[in-house]
């Protein structure tokens, strides 16, 4: 008898099972070959930022390889965070690309999920580490994430030279070596509350190493303020 049956591990080739025919007086034995597939659990299944995308079809740009080939656009300041923003920073070709690797980190160990806070409660957005992960619930930084043991991704050396450029547009800041990434993916009702950035070690912090954000997609609200209080936050379109 041949049957399909899902394993988590490989059977063996045959099962086999006696069972007993009391009204023939005899026992038969059933020996079946069993074929198998391995099932992986939703939960640990990659999270593709365009699923049943064929990639052939997108375009192949190639990142700029120094500042001197980047676009930068007009700076803005915001006095009191000392918030600057640089419009047309990024140029969409090179926009596709940063997309296209990060898709490609996503689907490997250590890509996309959805993280937990303390009392069970799952962020509205993806998440993704790049070079230390970031444990939402102990709110610190390791090399592995807790709930899978996945290392976190190295960080690409392209994505490290738009930080290291973005910073130097800027003499108010010291230069940095980026050794943390955070990409948070948000779906058209994702969403990210008011929160501090404040986990990094002493030595960064005294420093006053900048945080820089890149955004790529759709026109999103930005909020930042000296308070928790979101009516009196300060108020930006981000604009891919």
């Amino acid at each position: 008898v041949e049957q399909s049956v899902e394993f988590a591990e490989p059977p063996p080739e045959f099962f086999e099972q006696q069972q007993d025919n009391p009204k023939e007086g005899k026992c038969e034995v059933l020996r079946m070959r069993l074929s198998w597939r391995r099932v992986v659990p939703p939960s640990s299944r990659p999270f593709d930022l365009c699923p049943g995308y064929d990639e052939s079809m997108m375009a192949k740009p190639t990142m700029p390889q120094g500042p001197e080939k980047r676009t930068v656009g007009e700076s803005s300041t915001d006095a009191t965070s000392v918030q600057h923003l640089r419009p047309g920073f990024i140029k969409p070709e090179d926009q596709v690309q940063i997309v296209r690797m990060c898709r490609q980190l996503g689907n490997g160990p250590g890509g996309f999920y959805r993280p937990s806070l303390k009392d069970g409660a799952k962020l509205n957005l993806w998440m993704m580490s790049l070079g230390k992960n970031w444990d939402p619930i102990t709110r610190s930084y390791g090399p592995t994430r807790p709930f899978d043991g996945a290392r976190a991704p190295a960080i690409p050396d392209a994505f490290k030279m738009i930080a290291q450029t973005a910073n130097s547009t800027s003499s108010e800041f010291p230069q940095i070596k980026p050794d943390i990434c955070i990409i948070n993916y948000y779906t058209n009702s994702g969403k990210l509350g008011l929160h501090q950035d404040k986990d990094e070690s002493k030595r960064s912090l005294n420093q006053g190493l900048p945080f820089i954000s890149i955004s790529i997609g759709d026109t999103a609200e930005f909020l930042f303020s000296d308070t928790r209080d979101k009516d009196k936050a300060t108020k930006v379109n981000l604009k891919s």
